[in-house]
This record gives C-alpha cells, sequence and structure tokens, in this order.
C-alpha cells in the first residue's frame, strides 16, 4: 500500500473567462501521506479551493496527473468527505436526515446507517437535536452537522475549504479542538486517522490544526513553502501561547507576504 494517500505531480488548471483565460494553478507538486494534516494557505484567488476540487475529481486539471489512493483522478471519487464554508444544510429535513444524505446519494439504505449518524450526532455535542430543522440551531451546531454528514460513510479522505470561516472566533476555536478530537489525534492500529486537506486563509488556525502548511503564491497559485508543523499532539488552547507557535506563524505570515521585521517588505 502506497504510504501517500494524495500525490499531485505538475497540476496545472487554466479555465476560460470573458475576458480570456486564466491560470489559476501552475506546476503544483504536492504529496500527502495517509492519517496526515495537511492544510493549505495562501491569497484570496490562488486556486486553493480549486486544488480541492481537482482532487476530489470535480473539476479536470489541464494538465499533470492527480493520484489518490495510488489511482489516477479522472472523475469525482467517492471515497471522500467534503465540508464547506457554508453548511449547506437541506433546510426541510431534520438534521438527522441531512445527516443521513451521503447514504441515498450512494444508492445506499439509509436505514443502515441510522445508528451510525446517531453515534456521530452525539459524538459532536448535537445529542437531542437529531429531529431539530437546521433553522433551529446556531451556526457551530449546523457546521457540526455538516461534518457528521461528510463522515457518515467513513471516508479515509477529508477535503475541507474554509469550513470555520463565517463563524465567530470563539464558536471557531471550539471547533478547530472538535476536529482534531474526531480526526483521532492519539491514532491507533485499530482506528487509523483520516487524511485531511484543509483550506484556511488562518495562519494561526493553519499552525493549530497541522502536521504540515502548504504555503501557495498569489494566481497562478504555486507553492511557495511546504512547512512541517513540529508541535507536540495532543494539541490544547495552551499551544498557542507556546513560543514555537509564534514562531511558525510568523514564518508563515512572512512567506505570505514577503515582509520582516518592522513590517518592511523583503526584495
Amino acid at each position: 500500500m502506497n504510504k501517500e494517500l494524495i500525490d499531485l505531480d505538475r497540476v496545472g488548471m487554466t479555465y476560460e473567462a470573458a475576458s480570456g483565460p486564466v491560470e489559476a494553478l501552475a506546476d503544483i507538486s504536492l504529496k500527502v501521506g495517509r492519517g496526515e494534516f495537511v492544510s493549505l494557505v495562501g491569497p484570496s484567488g490562488c486556486g486553493k479551493s480549486t486544488l480541492l476540487r481537482i482532487v476530489a475529481g470535480l473539476r479536470p486539471a489541464t494538465c499533470g496527473t492527480v493520484q489518490v489512493n495510488g489511482r489516477k483522478v479522472m472523475r469525482p471519487i467517492p471515497d471522500i468527505g467534503m465540508v464547506f464554508q457554508a453548511p449547506i444544510l437541506l433546510k426541510w429535513r431534520s438534521i438527522l436526515d441531512n445527516v443521513l444524505l451521503p447514504a441515498e446519494l450512494a444508492g445506499k439504505d439509509p436505514r443502515a446507517f441510522r445508528k451510525r449518524a446517531q453515534e456521530l450526532i452525539e459524538m459532536t455535542g448535537l445529542g437531542g437535536f437529531a429531529e431539530k430543522l437546521p433553522r433551529e440551531l446556531s451556526g457551530g451546531m449546523q457546521q457540526r452537522a455538516a461534518l457528521c454528514r461528510a463522515l457518515l460513510l467513513d471516508p479515509p479522505l477529508l477535503l475541507m475549504d474554509e469550513p470555520f470561516g463565517a463563524l465567530d472566533a470563539m464558536t471557531r476555536d471550539d471547533m478547530a479542538l472538535e476536529l482534531l478530537r474526531i480526526w483521532g489525534e492519539t491514532g491507533s492500529a485499530q482506528v487509523p486517522r483520516k487524511t485531511v486537506l484543509f483550506v484556511t486563509h488562518s495562519i494561526a488556525e493553519a499552525v493549530f490544526l497541522s502536521d504540515r502548511v502548504v504555503v501557495m503564491t498569489a494566481r497562478p497559485g504555486r507553492i511557495a513553502a511546504d512547512m512541517p508543523i513540529d508541535l507536540p499532539r495532543p494539541r490544547t488552547v495552551e499551544a498557542r501561547a507556546a513560543e514555537a507557535f509564534g514562531r511558525l506563524s510568523l514564518e508563515i505570515f512572512r512567506t505570505l507576504t514577503g515582509r520582516t521585521v518592522g513590517g518592511v517588505t523583503s526584495s
């Protein structure tokens, strides 16, 4: 079995706009190991979300090769969970029925997944809300439901596109801790960690969550740096106060902006 779950080799993406062709991504080569938590950070419009969709098989790359689990991606792949910035819950369905939706879309009997759905709902602190409608839940609770939905079929790969971007700061921090708990920082042979590719604009969030942070340039998006995050796990809120956390965050900021000490832009 390959140790890499995701393998991108010189991937590029150019799309047609009304004004002409736009190069969104250029020469992206990236490997993500099984069980790794890797975050993508970069300026708005640099192609982070496009890259997620290419990995998922939702958009074809213009050039290069994309492999997931040792297989070339030619069409949408089934063994993934996707979480977006907005929960995208069906407003007329209960939380439980929203969580069960992937089973229905996969042509499976949702009744066979009710127990797992209810366990996920309990695990994410939504016990007692399974029969509620989305409008009866807060934004953070709705995002927890979206995470449950992504986990229902137990996919080995989670693709997360700014899933906490619309939440207030405190809820966002709570969700980050919740995600690490669900991901399983301790891991085990019986319950291996899922592989996570996570898009965020928050440097602190990326450092807090990740094993590696991949920094992308402005469009066309290229990889400017691939930084290992050598902080002990499990991560706690106190980790944010560590000297190493601040050093890593500053290094990523400088790579993104080209700024050095005192806000001076490096040449």
